[in-house]
């Protein structure tokens, strides 16, 4: 038996073309706070149903807030452009920007970082073989400690001890306790400490100035007047959620020299061969493979095409002398039928991603005969508008 269709009343066909029009206009934002975990009384002054109650009214449709401190989780949500909105420290917007976002602004002023050490240190090169004292590995303290220590020629695989806390500040308790011999603190904070003690430490090196506070950054296809309602309410409003206003714009500079400093790998790795994703697409033309080394959720969500996932958990320093021993990419192993005397490329998610290149190196290690590199990953083969699947 057929059914018949009722004809859709023009009360009820208008209703549903208002909802077809309106519907992605109200769809909903969501917004990432992102807090170092030496920071946390900062995320606790934040009011998260007066902040969403507040960014909703600013953009005209509703807008949920998480807070996170963990900084490697976030630092994936901006290389996945996981949120509509990031607020956080320097380097998650330095990531976010290069992940079609644009920069609202900061709370506070630019600041600079000092690597501080016993005075028996005399310069950034007599750290090797030393103990430093940081926050965890995505903290900003780590990236400005990483830039100044590479200026000096200097891994973190050349100190005997990288020790990991939760606050910055106990770092010049430590050096006078004698549990380690340098750690990096914010200007401010040195000049503070050096007004009311002795002069047992000294300052070996001083970063450039660095955008301080929270920074804001939105999605660039947003529309533009609902960032600009959004900008507004930052700048003016925000305080009433316990967030201060954002009110300075640091140059773009500012924050390039962040990403290159804790984000950004090298731009080659001996023994393996550095490939554009045009290239990549000519290589798996000619029979090679394509190993995706994200999260499992990154790789369902948005591939390229053909891609084999193994995903490679990284625990070891985003650092050219990382450990590979602390890592683990069993998965490599375990992926059916590849054959270490074809091509395989690794790729992840982009320059930012140490994922490719720690696999890469792993891979040749492993006596992969031809390993090629695609350090602009998913980013770059999308930008070049090759095919990709998932989602």
């Amino acid at each position: 038996m057929t059914a018949v269709k009722k004809p859709i009343r023009p009360r009820a066909a208008a209703l549903m073309s208002l909802l077809l029009i309106c519907g992605p206009a109200l769809a909903q934002l969501s917004t990432m706070v992102a807090v170092e975990p030496t920071e946390r009384k900062a995320a606790h002054s934040i009011l998260r149903t007066a902040a969403e109650s507040g960014l909703s009214k600013a953009a005209g449709q509703s807008v949920t807030l998480v807070t996170s401190d963990d900084l490697a989780d976030v630092m994936r949500a901006t290389r996945s452009a996981g949120y509509d909105i990031f607020i956080g420290p320097a380097q998650v917007a330095a990531s976010a920007l290069d992940r079609g976002y644009e920069l609202v602004g900061t709370t506070q002023k630019s600041e600079k970082y000092l690597l501080v050490a016993l005075q028996q240190v005399d310069a950034v090169a007599a750290m090797k073989g030393r103990r430093l004292y940081l926050p965890q590995q995505d903290s900003l303290y780590t990236y400005m400690a990483r830039g100044m220590l590479n200026e000096a020629g200097i891994s973190f695989q050349d100190l005997r001890a990288v020790q990991y806390e939760k606050f910055p500040q106990a770092g010049l308790s430590a050096l006078m306790l004698g549990t380690a011999d340098a750690t990096v603190v914010r200007e401010d904070d040195w000049a503070q400490w050096a007004s009311t003690q002795s002069g047992n430490l000294r300052v070996l090196a001083t970063s450039q100035l660095v955008p301080g506070g929270f920074s804001v950054v939105v999605k660039k296809d947003i529309p533009a007047e609902t960032r600009g309602r959004l900008a507004q309410w930052f700048a003016t409003s925000s305080t009433a959620s316990g967030l201060p206003l954002v009110t300075v714009r640091p140059e773009s500079i500012e924050y390039r020299r962040v990403a290159e400093l804790g984000l950004f790998t090298p731009t080659s790795l001996p023994g393996v061969s550095r490939i554009t994703a045009k290239e990549a697409q000519g290589l798996l033309a000619q029979g090679a493979a394509l190993v995706d080394t994200r999260t499992e959720k990154e790789f369902k969500a948005k591939r390229i095409r053909g891609a084999l996932f193994a995903a490679y958990v990284e625990k070891s320093l985003k650092d050219v002398a990382f450990n590979a021993a602390q890592d683990d990419f069993q998965a490599l192993d375990k992926l059916p039928n590849l054959d270490k005397g074809k091509p395989v490329i690794f790729a992840c998610n982009g320059a930012e991603c140490w994922k490719s290149y720690k696999a890469a190196k792993v891979a040749a290690a492993k006596g992969f005969k031809s390993v090629y590199w695609l350090r602009g990953g998913l980013p770059e083969w999308d930008a070049a508008g090759l095919p990709t699947e998932g989602g």
